[in-house]
């Protein structure tokens, strides 16, 4: 019998991406995420749950998460739970649940990295060009010359 291990979420970035390298030099970038539900009950009244998801991408695709999305962006992921625990120095055992990504789609549109006034030169980039790509989790704007 074979077993399944995947986790799919569409919510924000609950803080800016924080992106580091292993001592072999790949890139890893560890990220917040929220998700919220919404209801209403029975009698009318609405609620939200609010759930925070601690996110791991990895390589070329943890260098564009780091690059081009930040706090409040929203995404849909797809990945693999992943629990550790470690002793801590009190003695204590600690707890964590990660979500370690296969797949970041960025959803919404980007803004556009500008780079400081005296640096402004010819390319391609703030050219105007833009990439319409419309889904099932909402049309989004992109750059035409997006690394991916």
């Amino acid at each position: 019998m074979s077993s399944v291990n995947k986790a799919i979420l569409v919510g924000n970035l609950g803080k800016d991406p924080v992106l580091t390298f292993t001592h072999t030099g790949t890139a890893v970038c560890k990220f917040s995420l929220a998700t919220t539900d919404q209801w209403t009950d029975e009698s009318g009244q609405r609620h939200q749950k609010t759930e925070w998801h601690n996110i791991v991408v990895w390589k070329k695709q943890a260098e564009n998460v780091s690059r081009y999305l930040t706090k409040g962006s929203p995404i849909y992921l797809e990945g693999k739970i992943r629990h550790q625990s470690w002793d801590a120095q009190d003695g204590s055992k600690r707890y964590s649940t990660e979500i370690h990504a296969d797949e970041v789609k960025f959803l919404g549109t980007r803004r556009e990295e500008s780079p400081p006034p005296d640096q402004v030169s010819g390319g391609n980039r703030g050219s105007g060009r833009n990439l319409r790509i419309e889904g099932e989790f909402g049309n989004q704007d992109f750059p035409a010359d997006i690394p991916f």
